[in-house]
C-alpha cells in the first residue's frame, strides 16, 4: 500500500501539479523546436520530416519513460553530425536502422549503470559544458541576423523587450510565447519581409506511420550502423545526462540517471520505427521549458504532442511564424544559459579549475563536438587531480637506538611512487646509518599495483644493502595488494599490520 501511494504521489506531482504552466511552457517549446529540428535534419542530409517526426516521438515517449521531469528531448545537432557520412553512403534507411540500435545500446548502458561515470565529472567541466553551449546557441542565430533588412533586427530587438519586460506585468503566461504570438501577428499583419519558419524547410503535412528500416538484416549491416551507433548512443547519452544536471540544479531537484539512460533508448527505438532520427536531451530547450514555468512531464509530453498538432493541423500558420522572434527566444536561452558568475570565478577559483573549465569551453566551441570538450575537460580534470594527490605525502626519517624508522603519511599510487621511493632511502646514504630498518605506513594507504611495486623496490634496495627490513602499519586493503603483488622472495622481511 506504501509502494502505491509512493507512486500516486510521485504521478500526480510529475503530470498534475503544474497544469497551467507545464501545457503554456509546453506550447512555447513546441514552436523553438521546429526550427531546431528542421536544421538538424538538413545537416544530416535527410527530410525535415525526419527530424521533426523525431522530436515528436523521442519528446512524448521520453515524457512518459525518462528520469528527469521537465527536460526536454529531441532530435539534435550532436547525433545529426555524427551520421552526415552513413546517410551519405546508403541512405536514410541505415540511419533508422543505426538509430534502434543506438537505443539498444543505451539501453544496456542504462543495465550496466554507466550512469555512475557522470560522476567523474567535475564542476569546472559542467560549467564549461553549460558555457559553451550557451556561446553556440548564440553563433547559431548569427546567419539569421546577416544580410537581412532593418526590420529583422526591429523584431529580435522587440521579441527580447517583451521577453523581459512582460514578466513584469504578469507571469501567467510565458513571456516567449507572448513575443512568439504578437510578433507573428505584427509580421503577417503588415507583411514584413523577414525569414519566417516556411523557409527554413518544407513541414510535414501527414501524420507518421510506423515501418521497419528497409535495409537487409545480414551481419553486414550490423557492422555497417555498428560504430556509428556506438557513437549516436555516446554523444546522445553524455549530453543527455549533462543537460539532467544542469536542470537539476536549475530546478533544486534530484532525478533518476539510470532511469532517464533507459528512456532515451527507447524513445530513440520508437523514434526510428516512426522515421525518425535520433535523438536526446536538449539544453537549450530545457533551458526555455523551465525558465516558462515548466517542471513536470506534461511539459515535455505538450511539447511533443502539441509540435505534431502544429505539423499535421496548423502547418501553413506555423510557418508564418518569423525568424526574428525564435532568435529572440533563443538569445534569451543563450543568455539565460551561460554562467555569468564563472567570469567572476576564474580569479576566485583554482586556477587548475578554471583552466579546466576554459579548455572544454574552446574544445566545445572549436569543434561543435560535445563529446570532444567534455573528454578534454574530464582528461585535465584526472590529471590536475592526480597531480595535486601526488604530492599530498611525506616521509619522516627518526633515527632511533637500534634502527632508523621512516613515518610514510599519505596516498600512494601511480603519480606519486617516484617521489615515495626517492624518500625512502637508500640507508646507506646517511652518516648515522642503521642496520634495522622500520617502514612505518600506518597513517599512508597504497592504492594500486604500482604503488606496492614502488615499496617493493624500496625493500628490495634496502635489503641488497645488508639492511634487515620491516614494514609496519600496513592497512587490510593495502595488506591484500601487497599479499598479491609484491616479490615472493621476502627473506629478511617483517610485515605488520595495522591494529584494528
Amino acid at each position: 500500500m506504501a509502494a502505491d501511494s509512493t507512486f500516486a504521489a510521485t504521478m500526480k506531482r510529475d503530470w498534475f501539479g503544474n497544469v497551467r504552466a507545464d501545457i503554456l511552457a509546453g506550447i512555447v517549446v513546441a514552436l523553438a523546436l521546429i526550427p531546431e529540428a528542421i536544421g538538424f535534419s538538413l545537416i544530416a542530409g535527410v527530410d525535415p520530416s525526419v527530424g521533426l517526426y523525431a522530436s515528436v516521438a523521442i519528446a512524448m515517449v521520453i515524457a512518459l519513460v525518462g528520469g528527469r521531469p521537465g527536460m526536454i528531448s529531441a532530435a539534435t545537432a550532436a547525433v545529426a553530425v555524427v551520421v552526415i557520412p552513413l546517410v551519405k553512403d546508403y541512405g536514410v534507411d541505415y540511419l533508422f536502422a543505426a538509430t534502434i540500435l543506438m537505443g539498444i545500446i543505451q539501453g544496456i548502458a542504462a543495465l550496466l549503470r554507466l550512469d555512475l561515470l557522470m560522476q567523474f565529472v567535475s564542476r569546472s567541466v559542467i560549467t564549461g559544458f553549460v558555457n559553451a553551449l550557451a556561446i553556440l546557441i548564440f553563433l547559431a542565430q548569427i546567419p539569421q541576423l546577416t544580410n537581412v533588412g532593418w526590420e529583422t533586427y526591429a523584431m529580435v530587438a522587440a521579441g527580447l523587450a517583451i521577453i523581459y519586460g512582460f514578466p513584469r506585468i504578469t507571469k501567467i503566461v510565458p513571456s516567449p510565447l507572448v513575443a512568439i504570438v504578437l510578433l507573428t501577428a505584427v509580421a503577417v499583419f503588415w507583411n514584413l519581409p523577414v525569414n519566417n519558419v516556411a523557409g527554413e524547410g518544407k513541414l510535414p503535412d501527414g501524420l507518421p506511420t510506423f515501418a521497419l528500416p528497409n535495409v537487409p538484416f545480414t551481419w553486414d549491416t550490423f557492422m555497417i550502423i555498428l560504430p556509428y551507433s556506438l557513437t549516436m548512443a555516446a554523444v546522445g547519452l553524455l549530453e543527455s545526462l549533462l543537460t539532467a544536471q544542469i536542470v537539476d540544479d536549475m530546478t533544486h531537484t534530484d532525478s533518476n540517471k539510470q532511469q532517464e539512460s533507459a528512456g532515451q533508448g527507447l524513445s530513440n527505438i520508437v523514434a526510428a520505427f516512426f522515421g525518425g532520427m535520433g535523438g536526446c536531451a536538449m539544453i537549450g530547450q530545457s533551458v526555455i521549458n523551465v525558465a516558462s514555468g515548466g517542471r513536470g512531464r506534461l511539459s515535455t509530453f505538450t511539447a511533443g504532442a502539441f509540435l505534431l498538432f502544429l505539423l499535421t493541423v496548423l502547418g501553413p500558420y506555423v510557418g508564418s511564424v518569423p525568424m526574428p522572434a525564435l532568435v529572440a527566444v533563443m538569445i534569451m536561452v543563450s543568455i539565460g544559459t551561460f554562467s555569468w558568475n564563472s567570469i567572476a570565478n576564474l580569479k576566485r577559483h583554482p586556477p587548475t579549475s578554471s583552466f579546466v573549465m576554459l579548455a572544454t569551453v574552446v574544445v566545445v566551441v572549436w569543434t561543435h563536438d560535445l563529446a570532444m570538450g567534455v573528454l578534454v575537460g574530464v582528461l585535465l580534470s584526472g590529471i590536475f587531480f592526480a597531480g595535486k594527490v601526488r604530492t599530498m605525502f611525506s616521509v619522516e626519517r627518526i633515527r632511533r637506538e637500534h634502527s632508523a624508522v621512516y613515518k610514510v603519511t599519505g596516498q600512494i599510487f601511480f603519480a606519486s611512487v617516484d617521489r615515495f621511493i626517492a624518500a625512502l632511502g637508500p640507508e646507506s646514504k646517511y652518516e648515522d646509518a642503521a642496520h634495522h630498518v622500520v617502514i612505518d605506513v600506518s597513517t599512508a594507504h597504497f592504492w594500486d599495483i604500482s604503488a606496492i611495486e614502488a615499496l617493493d623496490k624500496v625493500v628490495d634496495r634496502m635489503r641488497r644493502n645488508g639492511r634487515h627490513t620491516r614494514i609496519v602499519g600496513l592497512n587490510t586493503a593495502s595488506a591484500d595488494l601487497f599479499d598479491k603483488y609484491a616479490l615472493e622472495d621476502r627473506t629478511g622481511l617483517e610485515i605488520g599490520l595495522a591494529p584494528h
